[in-house]
């Protein structure tokens, strides 16, 4: 059922990108061309223009992704007493492991570096706490190196210890995720008076927060948000159009929105 729930969210993510539906509106295009119907060639190209100025225009996805960002705060680690912290969870989603790791012999970083750079500042804040990194790869064919075999490598490269790393290799979402290091956590976490565990600080994207929490509470982990990698600030950029960035804020919003429904719909959260 988790093989058919992932290769079902991979399709749905391939429909909900908003550059694809350019592609099919100026197919559509073409087809009523050849088929000599210019009213709807037209129109398709107008709805294929449409979408490119709402990607391109920041504040539209902006406006949306900043409710995603802030709808977990950030805590001040730095104010929490390291004996009520239980450990670090840094979630997989920002390292380039597969076939190129290993033709290259070097492992490149996504754009939500922030995850790894984080998670680097954090051990070695607190070396005496143990730490878990999380990820397969969330492709549908993953070959080469994992996720996490590729952040072990880094840990090694950064010089940092890693007797209290441990490393899970086998989740492909957010769900499996949590689901497999739900025993490393009850095997090596430090438990209170209460028998509960204590809370691990949890890294990842602010725009993934809101999910990731929700998933760690139904599988009864407490967890410490450490939100990293925003894409927006207090105010929108109105009069601001990038294609790039606003494609990656929609993927961002797009890939978020439908995995809370998705995970509300099958009881994940």
């Amino acid at each position: 059922m988790d093989t058919l729930f992932f290769v079902t969210s991979k399709m749905v993510q391939f429909c909900i990108e908003p550059l694809n539906w350019v592609i099919v509106f100026i197919l559509l295009s073409l087809l009523f061309l050849g088929l000599r119907k210019p009213h709807l060639c037209r129109r398709f190209l107008l709805l294929a223009l449409v979408d490119l100025l709402l990607v391109g225009w920041l504040p539209a996805s902006q406006v949306f992704l900043r409710v995603l960002e802030d709808a977990i705060p950030k805590v001040n680690v730095s104010q929490i007493p390291v004996r009520d912290i239980g450990g670090i969870i840094i979630l997989g989603g920002a390292i380039e492991g597969g076939e190129i790791a290993v033709d290259r012999g070097e492992i490149s970083i996504y754009a939500s570096a922030e995850r790894v750079t984080k998670a680097f500042e954090l051990i070695r804040k607190y070396p005496e706490l143990p730490f878990i990194f999380s990820g397969f790869s969330g492709r549908l064919s993953p070959k080469g190196i994992s996720e996490s075999d590729a952040f072990k490598q880094l840990i090694a490269e950064q010089g940092l210890a890693d007797s209290l790393g441990h490393y899970e290799n086998q989740s492909r979402n957010t769900y499996e995720n949590v689901l497999y290091m739900k025993p490393i956590i009850e095997e090596f976490g430090e438990k209170l008076t209460n028998g509960t565990f204590k809370p691990w600080l949890l890294i990842t994207s602010a725009s993934h927060m809101y999910r990731s929490e929700r998933i760690f509470q139904k599988q009864g982990i407490a967890v410490i948000p450490v939100p990293v990698d925003y894409q927006t600030g207090s105010a929108l950029s109105w009069g601001s159009f990038d294609l790039e960035e606003g494609l990656q804020n929609w993927h961002k919003l797009n890939h978020e929105a439908f995995g809370i429904l998705a995970y509300w719909i099958s009881g994940k959260i």
